[in-house]
């Protein structure tokens, strides 16, 4: 078997070890005589599962009590018009800090139900920084302050969260969620699509406050709003089974390597690595402010669309593959989420070392 190094951006890679005992439990989970795919989400066996699932999380992340875990469907995406279907409901306004495509579609359809205030955008750079805030432009009757918190197309993260108040901090955490220890109570809404950092796609991570939850708009379809979802234990349908098994055990992984901390550190460690190269590199660069730079998302150009695609080419050759850059900021991305080993980075490195001297 020959597994390349898979920089997407997402559907990402996922551990070895959490793709092995899949393997071996395929079949067979746990000596019920069937997959986790085949068996009824309101049996036992999945029951365990979900309920395993939730703790383990919980565990790792610290959930406190007070905070509802969904296992939901339809992407983050959807997300951007559940939050405001359930959370913008007193005042029908909210604050957005534009960063990126995933603000700008979630402002768009927030604007469907109330009053969007942008409180700063970094658009007219192409998203490279995170715009710094001043607490005096936040309204202080907003339903609740919105903000993504890492950008996986332009390679940006916050470093230091806004202090909102009593005006609850909703946060789309779809591609750094897992990477680092947070304090959840900071936020009263997380949600996160799987594909990143949790699991494989079909599953949506929200984390919800639970007094936030119960006050959705008379015309929210029965599926969009929270407390249904939190009275049926993520099981008002069927829920992405699979996909949640799956993430149970990436959960589980993340503890036995030692948890969110332990991730943390590795992630620095290989961010470092790549970002130390781009910095002293005269052919390749990162276009984004050094204290805004992700984690997870590197972003970097050599500035010639030519000598971009030749780049990419050759590193697929070498088994480094999906490099390619989002369309809206060309050249190359390396997702190095949890489950990209260091190897990887070193391996990436070493071949733009090469192509740098061979082309220069």
């Amino acid at each position: 078997m020959n597994r390349i190094y898979n920089f997407s951006a997402g559907p990402a890679t996922l551990p070895k070890e959490v793709l092995e005992k899949a393997a071996e439990e395929m079949l067979d989970y746990k000596g019920c005589g069937m997959s986790v795919m085949e068996m009824s989400h309101r049996g036992k066996e999945f029951k365990g599962i979900i309920e395993r699932c939730e703790a383990t999380l919980r565990e790792i992340m610290g959930i406190p009590n007070n905070y509802r875990v969904l296992f939901l469907q339809g992407g983050a995406s959807l997300q951007f018009a559940m939050v405001p279907l359930n959370l913008m409901t007193k005042h029908k306004k909210a604050d957005y800090v534009h960063t990126g495509q995933w603000t700008k579609k979630a402002i768009t359809e927030a604007k469907k139900y109330g009053t969007v205030n942008i409180i700063a955008s970094s658009e007219k750079e192409n998203f490279t920084y995170i715009p710094k805030l001043s607490p005096a432009t936040f309204s202080k009757d907003a339903d609740y302050f919105y903000i993504v918190t890492n950008n996986t197309i332009y390679g940006t993260a916050y470093k230091t969260l806004p202090d909102t108040g009593d005006v609850p901090l909703v946060a789309d955490m779809s591609s750094n969620i897992l990477s680092e220890p947070i304090d959840v109570t900071k936020f009263g809404l997380i949600f996160a699509g799987a594909q990143k950092n949790i699991g494989p796609a079909g599953v949506t991570l929200v984390i919800i406050r639970e007094d936030l939850a119960g006050h959705a708009r008379d015309i929210t379809p029965t599926l969009l709003d929270y407390q249904t979802h939190i009275e049926s234990g993520s099981m008002y349908n069927t829920p992405p089974c699979y996909s949640i098994y799956i993430a149970g055990r990436v959960f589980e992984w993340i503890r036995q390597k030692g948890g969110l901390t332990a991730m943390k550190k590795i992630n620095e460690e290989k961010a470092q690595l790549l970002y130390d190269y781009l910095d002293n590199s005269k052919l390749f660069r990162s276009p984004v402010k050094k204290e805004d730079r992700s984690l997870m998302n590197v972003p970097f150009v050599t500035g010639n669309a030519e000598l971009d695609a030749k780049f990419i080419e050759e590193a697929g050759k070498r088994g480094l593959k999906t490099l390619k850059g989002h369309r809206t900021v060309g050249g190359m991305r390396a997702s190095i989420y949890n489950a990209m080993p260091i190897d990887g980075i070193k391996t990436l490195v070493a071949f733009m070392r090469e192509f740098e001297k061979e082309n220069t």
